[in-house]
Protein backbone atom coordinates (compact mmCIF):
# COMPACT_ATOMS: atom_id res chain seq x y z
CA UNK A 1 0.00 0.00 0.00
CA UNK A 2 1.32 3.48 -0.88
CA UNK A 3 2.14 6.11 1.72
CA UNK A 4 -0.82 8.13 0.41
CA UNK A 5 -3.13 5.32 1.59
CA UNK A 6 -1.84 5.49 5.15
CA UNK A 7 -4.48 5.74 7.91
CA UNK A 8 -5.46 8.94 9.64
CA UNK A 9 -3.43 9.83 12.74
CA UNK A 10 -4.70 8.94 16.21
CA UNK A 11 -7.49 11.27 17.33
CA UNK A 12 -5.21 13.05 19.79
CA UNK A 13 -2.94 14.24 16.96
CA UNK A 14 -5.46 15.69 14.51
CA UNK A 15 -4.73 19.22 15.70
CA UNK A 16 -1.30 19.15 14.05
CA UNK A 17 -2.19 20.68 10.62
CA UNK A 18 -4.06 23.58 12.24
CA UNK A 19 -1.11 24.16 14.58
CA UNK A 20 1.37 24.26 11.67
CA UNK A 21 -0.78 26.81 9.83
CA UNK A 22 -1.20 28.93 12.98
CA UNK A 23 2.57 28.97 13.45
CA UNK A 24 3.17 30.17 9.88
CA UNK A 25 0.29 32.67 9.89
CA UNK A 26 1.76 34.26 13.02
CA UNK A 27 5.22 34.89 11.56
CA UNK A 28 4.38 38.63 11.44
CA UNK A 29 4.33 38.43 15.26
CA UNK A 30 7.60 36.51 15.87
CA UNK A 31 7.23 36.27 19.64
CA UNK A 32 3.72 34.83 19.40
CA UNK A 33 4.77 32.46 16.59
CA UNK A 34 7.64 31.18 18.73
CA UNK A 35 5.22 30.64 21.63
CA UNK A 36 2.94 28.63 19.33
CA UNK A 37 5.94 26.55 18.21
CA UNK A 38 6.98 25.80 21.78
CA UNK A 39 3.45 24.96 22.92
CA UNK A 40 2.94 22.60 19.98
CA UNK A 41 6.28 20.90 20.63
CA UNK A 42 5.45 20.52 24.33
CA UNK A 43 2.01 19.13 23.47
CA UNK A 44 3.69 16.59 21.22
CA UNK A 45 6.12 15.54 23.95
CA UNK A 46 3.34 15.24 26.53
CA UNK A 47 1.23 13.17 24.17
CA UNK A 48 4.13 10.86 23.32
CA UNK A 49 4.99 10.40 27.00
CA UNK A 50 1.36 9.73 27.87
CA UNK A 51 1.18 7.11 25.15
CA UNK A 52 4.64 5.82 26.21
CA UNK A 53 5.66 6.16 22.58
CA UNK A 54 3.34 3.27 21.70
CA UNK A 55 1.61 3.23 18.33
CA UNK A 56 4.38 5.25 16.74
CA UNK A 57 3.67 3.73 13.33
CA UNK A 58 0.17 5.22 13.50
CA UNK A 59 1.79 8.66 13.74
CA UNK A 60 4.79 8.30 11.40
CA UNK A 61 6.43 5.47 9.49
CA UNK A 62 9.74 4.12 10.76
CA UNK A 63 11.69 5.85 7.96
CA UNK A 64 9.89 9.15 8.71
CA UNK A 65 10.79 8.91 12.41
CA UNK A 66 14.39 8.25 11.39
CA UNK A 67 14.67 11.01 8.79
CA UNK A 68 13.13 13.74 10.98
CA UNK A 69 15.47 12.78 13.82
CA UNK A 70 18.49 12.74 11.50
CA UNK A 71 17.61 16.16 10.08
CA UNK A 72 17.29 17.51 13.62
CA UNK A 73 20.68 16.08 14.58
CA UNK A 74 22.27 17.49 11.42
CA UNK A 75 21.12 20.92 12.58
CA UNK A 76 21.59 20.59 16.35
CA UNK A 77 24.80 18.58 16.73
CA UNK A 78 26.96 21.21 14.95
CA UNK A 79 25.93 23.89 17.44
CA UNK A 80 26.44 21.49 20.35
CA UNK A 81 29.99 20.66 19.20
CA UNK A 82 30.76 24.31 18.48
CA UNK A 83 29.66 25.31 21.99
CA UNK A 84 32.58 23.43 23.58
CA UNK A 85 34.93 26.40 23.11
CA UNK A 86 32.63 29.06 21.69
CA UNK A 87 33.50 32.74 21.74
CA UNK A 88 30.42 33.37 23.91
CA UNK A 89 30.05 30.20 25.99
CA UNK A 90 26.93 31.30 27.83
CA UNK A 91 24.97 32.17 24.70
CA UNK A 92 26.22 29.10 22.82
CA UNK A 93 25.08 26.63 25.48
CA UNK A 94 21.81 28.49 25.90
CA UNK A 95 21.16 28.10 22.16
CA UNK A 96 22.02 24.39 22.37
CA UNK A 97 19.55 23.85 25.21
CA UNK A 98 16.74 25.94 23.72
CA UNK A 99 17.03 24.33 20.29
CA UNK A 100 16.15 20.93 21.71
CA UNK A 101 12.55 22.07 21.20
CA UNK A 102 13.04 21.48 17.48
CA UNK A 103 13.08 17.68 17.81
CA UNK A 104 9.42 17.29 18.86
CA UNK A 105 8.61 20.21 16.55
CA UNK A 106 9.92 18.21 13.59
CA UNK A 107 8.01 15.11 14.66
CA UNK A 108 4.68 16.94 14.98
CA UNK A 109 5.09 18.88 11.71
CA UNK A 110 5.93 15.65 9.87
CA UNK A 111 2.89 13.95 11.43
CA UNK A 112 0.70 16.83 10.21
CA UNK A 113 1.40 15.94 6.55
CA UNK A 114 1.84 12.18 6.86
CA UNK A 115 -1.64 11.32 5.54
CA UNK A 116 -3.61 12.64 2.53
CA UNK A 117 -6.09 14.66 4.59
CA UNK A 118 -3.44 16.35 6.71
CA UNK A 119 -1.23 16.96 3.70
CA UNK A 120 -4.09 18.53 1.74
CA UNK A 121 -5.05 20.78 4.64
CA UNK A 122 -1.50 21.82 5.45
CA UNK A 123 -0.21 22.39 1.93
CA UNK A 124 -3.50 24.01 0.92
CA UNK A 125 -3.37 26.25 3.98
CA UNK A 126 0.20 27.29 3.20
CA UNK A 127 -0.89 28.14 -0.34
CA UNK A 128 -3.73 30.30 1.02
CA UNK A 129 -1.39 32.09 3.44
CA UNK A 130 1.14 32.78 0.68
CA UNK A 131 -1.65 33.96 -1.61
CA UNK A 132 -3.10 36.33 1.00
CA UNK A 133 0.31 37.76 1.80
CA UNK A 134 0.94 38.25 -1.92
CA UNK A 135 -2.36 40.10 -2.43
CA UNK A 136 -1.67 42.19 0.68
CA UNK A 137 1.75 43.16 -0.70
CA UNK A 138 0.22 44.18 -4.03
CA UNK A 139 -2.33 46.31 -2.16
CA UNK A 140 0.57 47.98 -0.37
CA UNK A 141 2.26 48.58 -3.72
CA UNK A 142 -0.88 50.28 -5.00
CA UNK A 143 -1.91 52.22 -1.89
CA UNK A 144 1.20 52.46 0.28
CA UNK A 145 -0.44 50.55 3.12
CA UNK A 146 -0.50 46.86 4.07
CA UNK A 147 -3.94 45.99 5.50
CA UNK A 148 -2.67 42.83 7.18
CA UNK A 149 0.21 44.66 8.86
CA UNK A 150 -2.22 47.31 10.10
CA UNK A 151 -4.29 44.49 11.62
CA UNK A 152 -1.30 42.90 13.41
CA UNK A 153 0.00 46.31 14.50
CA UNK A 154 -3.41 47.31 15.85
CA UNK A 155 -3.67 44.09 17.85
CA UNK A 156 -0.18 44.58 19.27
CA UNK A 157 -0.93 48.15 20.31
CA UNK A 158 -4.18 47.04 21.91
CA UNK A 159 -2.34 44.40 23.96
CA UNK A 160 0.97 46.13 24.77
CA UNK A 161 0.29 49.80 24.14
CA UNK A 162 3.30 49.99 21.80
CA UNK A 163 3.46 49.92 17.98
CA UNK A 164 5.27 47.14 16.15
CA UNK A 165 7.76 49.46 14.43
CA UNK A 166 9.38 52.76 15.35
CA UNK A 167 8.57 55.89 13.35
CA UNK A 168 12.10 56.10 11.89
CA UNK A 169 11.85 52.53 10.60
CA UNK A 170 8.63 53.36 8.81
CA UNK A 171 10.11 56.58 7.39
CA UNK A 172 13.19 54.74 6.07
CA UNK A 173 11.15 52.05 4.25
CA UNK A 174 12.42 51.65 0.68
CA UNK A 175 10.67 48.45 -0.40
CA UNK A 176 7.48 46.45 0.07
CA UNK A 177 7.32 45.19 3.62
CA UNK A 178 3.86 43.63 3.47
CA UNK A 179 2.41 41.78 6.42
CA UNK A 180 5.81 41.46 8.14
CA UNK A 181 6.10 45.22 8.53
CA UNK A 182 8.79 47.91 8.04
CA UNK A 183 10.92 46.60 10.91
CA UNK A 184 11.10 43.04 9.57
CA UNK A 185 12.04 43.29 5.89
CA UNK A 186 11.92 39.59 5.07
CA UNK A 187 8.78 39.55 2.93
CA UNK A 188 10.57 38.73 -0.34
CA UNK A 189 12.54 35.74 0.90
CA UNK A 190 9.58 34.39 2.93
CA UNK A 191 7.23 34.59 -0.07
CA UNK A 192 9.86 33.02 -2.32
CA UNK A 193 10.28 30.08 0.06
CA UNK A 194 6.52 29.56 0.40
CA UNK A 195 5.80 30.08 -3.31
CA UNK A 196 6.10 26.36 -4.27
CA UNK A 197 2.97 25.67 -2.19
CA UNK A 198 1.12 28.58 -3.82
CA UNK A 199 2.12 27.62 -7.37
CA UNK A 200 1.43 23.93 -6.84
CA UNK A 201 -1.98 24.65 -5.34
CA UNK A 202 -2.94 27.08 -8.11
CA UNK A 203 -1.69 24.70 -10.80
CA UNK A 204 -3.59 21.70 -9.46
CA UNK A 205 -6.83 23.61 -9.00
CA UNK A 206 -6.83 25.88 -12.06
CA UNK A 207 -4.28 24.34 -14.42
CA UNK A 208 -1.64 26.25 -16.36
CA UNK A 209 -3.66 29.48 -16.28
CA UNK A 210 -3.88 29.37 -12.50
CA UNK A 211 -0.17 28.65 -12.21
CA UNK A 212 0.69 31.58 -14.51
CA UNK A 213 -1.54 34.03 -12.62
CA UNK A 214 -0.17 32.97 -9.24
CA UNK A 215 3.41 33.09 -10.57
CA UNK A 216 2.93 36.61 -11.94
CA UNK A 217 1.34 37.95 -8.74
CA UNK A 218 3.93 36.39 -6.44
CA UNK A 219 6.75 37.42 -8.77
CA UNK A 220 5.67 41.07 -8.73
CA UNK A 221 5.39 41.10 -4.94
CA UNK A 222 8.80 39.45 -4.53
CA UNK A 223 10.35 41.82 -7.05
CA UNK A 224 9.04 44.92 -5.25
CA UNK A 225 10.04 43.49 -1.87
CA UNK A 226 13.56 44.27 -3.00
CA UNK A 227 15.71 41.39 -1.72
CA UNK A 228 17.90 40.16 -4.57
CA UNK A 229 18.41 36.85 -2.74
CA UNK A 230 14.64 36.38 -2.96
CA UNK A 231 14.76 37.06 -6.73
CA UNK A 232 17.25 34.21 -7.14
CA UNK A 233 15.22 31.92 -4.90
CA UNK A 234 12.04 32.62 -6.83
CA UNK A 235 13.76 32.15 -10.18
CA UNK A 236 14.77 28.65 -9.03
CA UNK A 237 11.17 27.94 -8.01
CA UNK A 238 9.93 29.02 -11.44
CA UNK A 239 12.49 26.82 -13.20
CA UNK A 240 11.66 23.75 -11.14
CA UNK A 241 7.89 24.14 -10.80
CA UNK A 242 7.27 25.72 -14.21
CA UNK A 243 9.37 23.19 -16.08
CA UNK A 244 7.07 20.42 -14.89
CA UNK A 245 3.83 22.36 -15.20
CA UNK A 246 4.38 24.19 -18.51
CA UNK A 247 7.15 22.44 -20.39
CA UNK A 248 10.38 23.97 -21.65
CA UNK A 249 8.99 26.19 -24.40
CA UNK A 250 6.22 27.82 -22.41
CA UNK A 251 8.55 28.20 -19.45
CA UNK A 252 10.99 30.11 -21.66
CA UNK A 253 8.17 32.51 -22.56
CA UNK A 254 7.41 32.93 -18.85
CA UNK A 255 11.05 33.68 -18.06
CA UNK A 256 11.20 36.25 -20.86
CA UNK A 257 8.05 37.79 -19.42
CA UNK A 258 9.80 37.93 -16.06
CA UNK A 259 12.71 39.83 -17.57
CA UNK A 260 10.27 42.32 -19.12
CA UNK A 261 8.51 42.64 -15.77
CA UNK A 262 11.84 43.38 -14.10
CA UNK A 263 12.69 46.03 -16.72
CA UNK A 264 9.24 47.62 -16.36
CA UNK A 265 9.53 47.67 -12.58
CA UNK A 266 12.94 49.35 -12.85
CA UNK A 267 11.38 52.13 -14.95
CA UNK A 268 8.62 52.89 -12.44
CA UNK A 269 10.35 51.99 -9.16
CA UNK A 270 13.55 53.87 -8.22
CA UNK A 271 14.27 51.26 -5.56
CA UNK A 272 14.25 48.38 -8.07
CA UNK A 273 16.37 50.44 -10.49
CA UNK A 274 18.86 51.14 -7.70
CA UNK A 275 19.20 47.44 -6.88
CA UNK A 276 19.72 46.56 -10.53
CA UNK A 277 22.37 49.27 -10.83
CA UNK A 278 24.07 48.02 -7.68
CA UNK A 279 24.05 44.47 -9.06
CA UNK A 280 25.63 45.69 -12.31
CA UNK A 281 28.58 47.09 -10.35
CA UNK A 282 29.76 43.52 -9.83
CA UNK A 283 30.65 43.41 -13.53
CA UNK A 284 33.17 46.20 -13.11
CA UNK A 285 35.74 43.78 -11.73
CA UNK A 286 36.87 46.33 -9.14
CA UNK A 287 36.87 45.42 -5.48
CA UNK A 288 34.85 48.47 -4.46
CA UNK A 289 32.29 47.81 -7.19
CA UNK A 290 31.86 44.19 -6.17
CA UNK A 291 31.52 45.16 -2.50
CA UNK A 292 28.91 47.80 -3.38
CA UNK A 293 27.02 45.27 -5.51
CA UNK A 294 26.95 42.87 -2.55
CA UNK A 295 25.92 45.59 -0.05
CA UNK A 296 29.17 45.28 1.87
CA UNK A 297 29.05 41.51 2.15
CA UNK A 298 32.61 41.01 0.88
CA UNK A 299 33.75 42.60 4.15
CA UNK A 300 31.54 40.16 6.06
CA UNK A 301 32.72 37.20 4.02
CA UNK A 302 36.36 38.20 4.56
CA UNK A 303 35.70 38.17 8.31
CA UNK A 304 33.99 34.78 7.99
CA UNK A 305 37.06 33.41 6.17
CA UNK A 306 39.22 34.71 9.03
CA UNK A 307 37.04 32.88 11.58
CA UNK A 308 37.28 29.70 9.53
CA UNK A 309 41.09 29.97 9.52
CA UNK A 310 41.22 30.66 13.24
CA UNK A 311 38.63 28.03 14.27
CA UNK A 312 38.54 25.43 11.47
CA UNK A 313 37.38 22.41 13.48
CA UNK A 314 34.24 23.57 15.28
CA UNK A 315 33.96 27.29 14.58
CA UNK A 316 33.33 30.23 16.88
CA UNK A 317 29.98 28.90 18.11
CA UNK A 318 26.45 29.11 16.75
CA UNK A 319 25.28 32.74 16.82
CA UNK A 320 28.80 33.76 17.89
CA UNK A 321 29.54 35.59 14.64
CA UNK A 322 28.84 39.05 16.04
CA UNK A 323 31.23 38.55 18.97
CA UNK A 324 34.02 37.22 16.76
CA UNK A 325 33.50 39.80 13.99
CA UNK A 326 35.49 42.77 15.38
CA UNK A 327 38.69 40.71 15.73
CA UNK A 328 38.39 39.51 12.11
CA UNK A 329 37.09 42.72 10.51
CA UNK A 330 39.65 44.00 8.00
CA UNK A 331 37.87 47.36 7.91
CA UNK A 332 37.63 47.76 11.68
CA UNK A 333 36.75 51.35 12.56
CA UNK A 334 35.39 52.27 9.12
CA UNK A 335 31.66 52.78 8.66
CA UNK A 336 30.16 49.64 7.12
CA UNK A 337 27.59 49.49 4.32
CA UNK A 338 24.99 48.17 6.78
CA UNK A 339 25.66 50.96 9.29
CA UNK A 340 27.25 50.87 12.72
CA UNK A 341 27.93 47.79 14.76
CA UNK A 342 29.25 44.32 13.89
CA UNK A 343 27.78 42.01 11.28
CA UNK A 344 25.38 39.60 12.94
CA UNK A 345 25.93 36.58 10.69
CA UNK A 346 27.77 35.55 7.52
CA UNK A 347 24.83 36.16 5.12
CA UNK A 348 25.73 32.94 3.27
CA UNK A 349 24.76 29.53 4.56
CA UNK A 350 28.00 27.67 3.81
CA UNK A 351 30.14 30.42 5.32
CA UNK A 352 27.81 30.62 8.31
CA UNK A 353 28.08 26.90 8.98
CA UNK A 354 31.86 26.87 8.53
CA UNK A 355 32.55 30.01 10.56
CA UNK A 356 30.17 29.19 13.41
CA UNK A 357 30.34 25.37 13.55
CA UNK A 358 33.51 24.53 11.57
CA UNK A 359 34.32 21.56 9.37
CA UNK A 360 32.49 19.24 11.77
CA UNK A 361 29.34 21.29 11.35
CA UNK A 362 29.56 21.34 7.57
CA UNK A 363 30.07 17.56 7.43
CA UNK A 364 27.02 17.01 9.64
CA UNK A 365 24.89 19.32 7.46
CA UNK A 366 26.07 17.46 4.36
CA UNK A 367 25.25 14.13 6.03
CA UNK A 368 21.72 15.36 6.69
CA UNK A 369 21.37 16.51 3.09
CA UNK A 370 22.66 13.15 1.85
CA UNK A 371 20.08 11.26 3.92
CA UNK A 372 17.29 13.53 2.67
CA UNK A 373 18.39 12.90 -0.92
CA UNK A 374 18.68 9.14 -0.29
CA UNK A 375 15.09 9.09 0.98
CA UNK A 376 13.95 10.87 -2.21
CA UNK A 377 15.96 8.56 -4.44
CA UNK A 378 14.41 5.40 -3.00
CA UNK A 379 10.84 6.72 -2.70
CA UNK A 380 8.25 5.70 -5.28
CA UNK A 381 6.76 8.09 -7.83
CA UNK A 382 3.61 8.77 -5.82
CA UNK A 383 5.55 9.67 -2.68
CA UNK A 384 7.82 11.98 -4.66
CA UNK A 385 4.86 13.74 -6.24
CA UNK A 386 3.17 14.43 -2.92
CA UNK A 387 6.42 15.72 -1.35
CA UNK A 388 7.55 17.83 -4.32
CA UNK A 389 6.34 21.27 -3.10
CA UNK A 390 8.11 20.81 0.24
CA UNK A 391 11.28 19.57 -1.47
CA UNK A 392 11.37 22.58 -3.81
CA UNK A 393 10.77 24.99 -0.93
CA UNK A 394 13.54 23.43 1.16
CA UNK A 395 16.04 23.12 -1.69
CA UNK A 396 15.71 26.71 -2.92
CA UNK A 397 15.88 28.05 0.65
CA UNK A 398 19.31 26.48 1.24
CA UNK A 399 20.62 26.84 -2.34
CA UNK A 400 24.32 27.51 -1.70
CA UNK A 401 24.94 29.93 -4.60
CA UNK A 402 22.92 32.69 -2.97
CA UNK A 403 22.90 34.88 0.12
CA UNK A 404 20.82 33.81 3.12
CA UNK A 405 19.30 34.75 6.42
CA UNK A 406 20.92 33.25 9.52
CA UNK A 407 20.25 29.51 9.65
CA UNK A 408 20.75 29.45 13.42
CA UNK A 409 18.50 32.43 14.14
CA UNK A 410 15.17 31.81 15.86
CA UNK A 411 13.07 32.87 12.90
CA UNK A 412 14.90 31.45 9.89
CA UNK A 413 16.05 28.34 11.72
CA UNK A 414 12.39 27.60 12.48
CA UNK A 415 11.47 28.16 8.81
CA UNK A 416 14.16 25.80 7.51
CA UNK A 417 13.29 23.06 10.00
CA UNK A 418 9.58 23.46 9.22
CA UNK A 419 10.30 22.88 5.52
CA UNK A 420 12.54 19.91 6.36
CA UNK A 421 9.79 18.31 8.44
CA UNK A 422 7.14 18.95 5.77
CA UNK A 423 9.42 17.21 3.28
CA UNK A 424 10.12 14.18 5.49
CA UNK A 425 6.50 13.73 6.55
CA UNK A 426 4.99 14.10 3.09
CA UNK A 427 7.58 11.83 1.46
CA UNK A 428 7.60 8.98 3.99
CA UNK A 429 4.21 9.36 5.67
CA UNK A 430 2.72 6.77 8.00
CA UNK A 431 2.82 3.01 7.97
CA UNK A 432 -0.05 1.43 6.07
CA UNK A 433 -2.46 -0.76 8.03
Amino acid sequence: MQAADAPLPPRGWRWAPAWVLAYVALWPAPGVAELVLVLGALAGVVRLLRDRFRGGAALLSGPAWALTTILFLAYWLPEAVSALDATDLGRAWREVAVDLRYLPFLWVVAAAVADPVGRRRTFGGLAVIAGLWTLDALVQAATGTSPLFLLFDGLKQAVSGHPTCRAEQIAALDRLSGVLGPCNLKLGIVLASLSPFLLEGAGRRYGAAGWLLAAAAAGLAILLAGARAAWITYALVLLWSGGRRLGARRLLVVLLGGVLLLASAAMVSPEVAQRLHRSALALSGEEQGVDAALSGRTRIWSAAACMIREHPINGVGARGFREAFPACDAGHGALAAWGRGPALHAHQIVLEILSETGIIGLLLWLAGAAMAWRAWRYADAQAREQARPALIALAVSVFPLNTHLAAYSTFWGGVLLLLAALYAGSLLGREAR
